[in-house]
């Protein structure tokens, strides 16, 4: 058995017409995140929004817009369209979907091709893939009714491959708690002032949401002995992003990894670390996006971004 710990997400803004989405209730959130084959674990809320811990990943909701991050076999592309069904298409004014390159895409029920032919039955965007396609990549679709909603929204993405052996062991250890995580992970000394809700996973794997106003930080822990993976994101303009680059790189010392920045100049390399492949697009003239891998062996670096439709 094998756990598919790359994520798919999606970004989705609604005109200021539907009402408060955060006062559509639990229910209605069970129903979207039940398309794509996940269910609700826990629940956090604040003034500004509403954190819910998914069996495979998380799901923020805002006032007029929602971000939803899900793993393993689900099928994201389905919550993406049950919503857009009930909202209706004039409602929706902006969809980012994301799909990073899986480590087992022959076990998924999709790949990106067959979610964007579904999604262009519905949005007529355009799509993007970032990074080689033989190497680490990200697919990316759009839809924008106008240009103006994604303009303040300035997130990092850190994804991390293949971890330490001596921290993949650790992580998947039989008698590991949360609080020891969040030790490992140096959780406290950043996030001290955040709202927290976690979930440790059996036999393994860690999933953790924190809010402060309406700021988040996420993190999906997959320690896997044959294909470790961990990410983490956050919109959090407040906290140094090259600073939590680096503290998560030493924390989980992954053979490579990669940034993902919107609306973000690229990082700064680390000591001992060469970015291999990079790019930076224009999605729209408000929505920018910077992408980067980074590995400890030094290779000729590329660059590469490409427009599918």
């Amino acid at each position: 058995m094998v756990f598919e710990g790359s994520e798919k997400k999606i970004e989705i803004v609604v005109s200021d017409s539907t009402g408060d989405l955060r006062l559509l209730g639990r229910k209605y959130w069970e129903k979207i995140v039940s398309k794509c084959n996940a269910e609700i674990i826990s629940e956090i809320k604040n003034d500004e929004m509403i954190a819910y811990l998914l069996s495979e990943s998380s799901l923020f909701v805002w006032k007029n817009s929602i971000l939803m991050i899900t793993c393993g076999k689900t099928s994201l592309v389905n919550s993406l369209l049950e919503f857009v069904k009930d909202f209706g298409v004039l409602n929706i004014e902006n969809v980012l979907f994301q799909r990073k390159n899986e480590y087992y895409s022959h076990l998924q029920v999709s790949n990106f091709y067959d979610d964007l032919d579904l999604l262009k039955e519905l949005l007529p965007g355009s799509a993007w893939r970032l990074g080689e396609l033989d190497g680490h990549h990200n697919f990316i679709f759009y839809y924008e009714q106008t240009t103006a909603k994604f303009e303040n929204d300035k997130t990092l993405e850190l994804l991390m491959y293949n971890l330490e052996e001596e921290v993949g062991e650790t992580l998947r250890s039989e008698n590991l708690n949360i609080k020891n995580i969040r030790d490992i992970l140096g959780l406290d000394s950043i996030f001290y002032d955040y709202q927290i809700d976690d979930f440790l996973f059996s036999p393994c794997g860690y999933s953790v949401n924190g809010i402060k106003d309406d700021s988040y930080f996420t993190i999906h822990l997959t320690p896997e002995k044959d294909g470790s993976y961990v990410s983490f994101e956050t919109n959090d303009e407040r906290l140094g992003h090259d600073e939590l680059v680096s503290h998560f790189i030493k924390k989980l010392r992954p053979k490579s990894f990669d940034t993902i920045c919107f609306n973000l100049s690229q990082l700064k390399a680390l000591d001992g670390q060469t970015v291999i492949n990079k790019c930076d697009h224009e999605i729209s003239n408000k929505l920018s996006v910077s992408f980067a891998q980074h590995i400890n062996n030094p290779v000729a670096k590329t660059s590469a971004s490409y427009q599918l439709f």
